[in-house]
């Protein structure tokens, strides 16, 4: 089975903030192994400066490494364990070099970092922060499922017992990360892997695009209402379009209910050939 891709992102500064510091890239790739796709998405510190320079560094990076060197590393015969060294060993570097810019320019900064690769009938994730990346349809009773953790405080307290989910919704630390990219010497990101279920739908999104919204607002619009389309790769820039208007709803409707962050969401949708 040979699955396509159809991506699209869309971001806003919001009602609050002057500058966007979230950063994000999404790419889909012909190769003699058939499609691939990858995304990736950065929430830069709010409360810290520049942090739209953590979070372009470490997608520019992730990039750069997708364009150059998986090539090589596919054709070689990529393993989880290939991918998982050379990702960390990436934020890794790209820790050191934020750090080391905040302290020449004494203006500390960081950086979240979530990034999703599609090869074969396999997704691999690494993560580090409080975007989240969410799977929907696929298989029965997979209709919502967070794959990601929130590396956070009120999220290590929920999983302690200190703390309903409820409660860390409404808490004032619901944003307090345990760890991000360029804030400490020492960085460990999850890393994920699962099966690709074919016709379901992947979100990545920054925590300003989920604050505002119910998991059903996001399953309603982001694969209920694309769930009668025909995905045919002829018909790939009309199907983007519509997934960008989707995901362009939901952002106003966060700004509507008053959402202060920067905001923004990659959709990826799975069809098979």
């Amino acid at each position: 089975m040979e699955l396509h891709y159809t991506v699209a992102a869309q971001t806003d500064v919001g009602i609050f903030k002057d500058v966007n510091q979230d950063s994000m890239t999404v790419k889909v790739a012909d190769t003699p192994y058939g499609e691939v796709a990858f995304a990736v998405i950065c929430d830069g510190m709010g409360g810290l400066d520049q942090g739209e320079v953590a979070s372009a560094l470490v997608v520019r990076a992730f990039e750069e490494w997708f364009i150059n060197e998986f090539p090589v590393m596919l054709n070689k015969g990529m393993t989880a364990k290939d991918l998982h060294d050379i990702w960390n060993d990436m934020i890794n570097d790209c820790n050191l070099r934020i750090m080391a810019y905040g302290n020449e320019n004494k203006k500390p900064m960081g950086t979240t970092l979530t990034a999703m690769l599609f090869v074969g009938n396999m997704y691999y994730i690494c993560h580090v922060g409080d975007c989240r990346i969410y799977s929907m349809g696929g298989q029965p009773g997979h209709e919502f499922v967070q794959l990601t953790t929130d590396h956070t405080f009120v999220e290590r307290e929920v999983s302690l017992g200190h703390m309903t989910p409820l409660q860390a919704q409404n808490d004032i630390r619901r944003n307090v990360l345990l760890q991000c990219v360029g804030t400490s010497p020492d960085v460990n990101p999850d890393f994920l892997m699962g099966e690709v279920e074919a016709g379901a739908s992947y979100i990545l999104c920054s925590d300003g695009f989920r604050h505002e919204l119910q998991p059903q607002e996001m399953y309603d619009y982001c694969y209920a209402a694309l769930n009668g389309i025909v995905w045919r790769v002829a018909d790939r820039a009309e199907n983007t379009n519509l997934m960008n208007k989707q995901l362009r709803q939901l952002i106003n409707i966060n700004i509507e209910r008053g959402e202060k962050d920067n905001i923004s969401a990659i959709l990826i949708k799975t069809a098979n050939s």
